[in-house]
């Protein structure tokens, strides 16, 4: 697991200050870099199960539909994060990590065939940190 001077900004929020719902991993932001070099600007997905499982799916932008109910979580290096709605509602307590491991991304992942995949860590937020957390904002123009 990833310590937290590998986290970007957002990972271990001060007392008065909103957290971040989505932080990177340093090497997470190496790949995205990579990836961006090579496909242009990228969004996130994060995968609710299927046949992906739970791994945070990476998209040139445009090429997957944002609905009007999926929570925008933040931004990854300048790439929007998003997860469903009702997944959001089992998760909205929780900052996620993305960090990068050895592996095969998720068939539809741009991170598919790199030899990397990203995968989703997490850790719960405190009190103070859940009282500053701004409400989510949904949809493609969040």
């Amino acid at each position: 697991m990833a310590s937290e001077d590998e986290l970007t900004d957002g990972a271990a929020p001060a007392a008065a200050a909103a957290p971040a719902r989505v932080v990177a991993t340093t090497a997470a932001l190496g790949l995205i870099a990579q990836l961006r070099a090579r496909h242009g600007p990228l969004m996130f997905f994060q995968s609710g199960g299927c046949c992906d499982g739970s791994a945070p799916m990476c998209y040139p932008v445009g090429e997957f539909s944002v609905s009007d109910t999926d929570v925008r979580l933040g931004e990854l290096d300048g790439a929007p994060f998003y997860m469903g709605a009702e997944q959001f509602a089992y998760w909205e307590h929780t900052q996620l990590i993305i960090d990068v491991v050895a592996g095969n991304g998720g068939m539809f992942s741009l991170d598919n065939g790199t030899g990397q995949r990203f995968l989703t860590r997490s850790r719960l937020f405190s009190d103070a940190e859940l009282a500053h957390l701004p409400p989510a904002l949904t949809g493609a123009n969040a």
